[in-house]
């Protein structure tokens, strides 16, 4: 990376503060890209209180949640390209106003066009989309080095915590409000999302300061699919995004996927009651919230290594719904399932900013959430077969092995021990 140009850094002025929290540039960020993160878990649930409500049928719900999945897929390899070309804070404002735009007209279309209702999802589902990788990259332009492990520890605990406390909170919400009025509240959390973050700099700005400090004349724009390509090869010049890439799909695919089908089967079945479900959900977020905690000062000799065996630890899930154990220990496993997805999740994110090339780094985040999403839905509509065929605990134990064993095999790749092509960690 040696010949690529340097992002002007985001503070030039003073030493930085000793912790992100107290970054104001930072906190805005944050306050953004949290309003985006519960307006996109906020709409599955609310529709699904308007299916209560029988303001909308099922066949219903799942055309409009399936429009904004592929409105998502669709833009965010566009939003990567974008982000890398432009300024990414105006990638987010325009995406995440596009998403603010598409919710109202999902309140209009309710009970009365269904059309209207799964257009504007794809809308909405594409200003999601847009946004992912321009947060991606304006984290990387808006905080220092040092602090960017600490400042991703501090996104996924706010994702987090919102899916814990926002269902309760929405429900309490439902008891004085419609389903439209709610609407019009994740539309509001999306306008927060475009206007409350501050701007960063981008990558061609950086690339232009740099060729005109060396008299260079600026490379002429190369078309849409030519960019994107180039952040592909971006990828692939680094085994470690590649393997990590293949075992988070792995785990999303086979282990997150078998693991939704079969929870709610095994809780009925085998204990008997929806405590189990319940328990675990809550469990596998408290988890994910501690091992946020964690990773946001811990820095371990070999992250790669820890981050991948913290990946890995999603297999104990369905190995416990294959045994017959203690509804206790399948609320454990998926406790520690938790803690160790944010060990992998904030290293992953925090590599990926400090590796590859800044003019590059919307883009191969655009392919991490294209890859990872895209595939997610596959595993989902192939586990109930596969359990119909072959049982549930020769489903669950191939997906548990799965997940233990790629992410294994992906540490042992170059570069895959320290998430880098260095020798040592990056001292922080």
């Amino acid at each position: 990376m040696a010949t690529t140009p340097t992002p002007t850094a985001a503070k030039t002025a003073g030493p930085p503060p000793r912790s992100v929290l107290r970054d104001p540039a930072f906190l805005r960020l944050w306050a953004g890209t949290t309003a985006s993160g519960l307006a996109t878990w906020a709409l599955p649930f609310v529709l699904g209180l308007a299916v209560l409500h029988r303001d909308l049928g099922a066949a219903g719900l799942g055309l409009v949640l399936a429009a904004r999945t592929l409105g998502f897929l669709a833009a965010v390899a566009v939003g990567g390209v974008l982000a890398d070309r432009h300024s990414r804070r105006a990638v987010v404002l325009w995406s995440a106003l596009a998403a603010a735009v598409a919710t109202p007209l999902i309140a209009a279309g309710l009970g009365r066009s269904l059309v209207l209702m799964t257009a504007a999802a794809a809308l909405a589902g594409a200003g999601q989309g847009a946004c992912r990788p321009a947060f991606q990259a304006l984290t990387a332009e808006t905080v220092e080095q040092g602090h960017r492990q600490q400042a991703n520890a501090a996104m996924t605990m706010a994702v987090r915590g919102s899916t814990l406390a926002g269902p309760a909170l929405t429900a309490l919400l439902a008891a004085f409000l419609d389903v439209g009025a709610l609407l019009l509240g994740i539309g509001l959390l999306w306008l927060a999302a475009a206007l409350i973050p501050g701007k960063g700099t981008s990558a061609a700005a950086g690339a232009a300061a740099a060729a005109g400090a060396t008299g260079a004349a600026p490379a002429p724009r190369a078309g849409f699919r030519a960019e994107f390509l180039e952040g592909m090869r971006e990828a692939r010049r680094h085994p470690w995004f590649l393997a990590g890439l293949a075992a988070l799909v792995t785990v999303i695919a086979l282990g997150y996927s078998a693991t939704s089908v079969a929870l709610p089967l095994i809780s009925r079945d085998r204990y008997g009651t929806e405590w189990v479900l319940a328990a675990a959900v809550t469990a596998y977020t408290v988890g994910a919230l501690g091992g946020a905690l964690v990773i946001a000062r811990w820095r371990p000799r070999s992250p790669g290594w820890a981050a991948f065996a913290g990946l890995a630890a999603y297999g104990l899930a369905p190995l416990s719904l294959m045994l017959p154990v203690h509804p206790v220990v399948v609320v454990a496993a998926y406790a520690v399932a938790g803690i160790g997805i944010e060990l992998f999740n904030v290293p992953w994110f925090t590599a990926t900013q400090r590796e590859v090339a800044p003019d590059k780094l919307a883009r191969v985040s655009s392919l991490d959430f294209l890859v990872s999403y895209g595939l997610a839905p596959v595993g989902l509509a192939l586990i109930a077969p596969a359990i119909e065929a072959f049982g549930v605990t020769a489903v669950l134990g191939a997906c548990a092995g799965a997940c233990f064993l790629v992410p294994a095999a992906a540490a042992l790749v170059p570069t895959g021990r320290h998430f880098g092509r260095t020798s040592e960690p990056a001292t922080h």
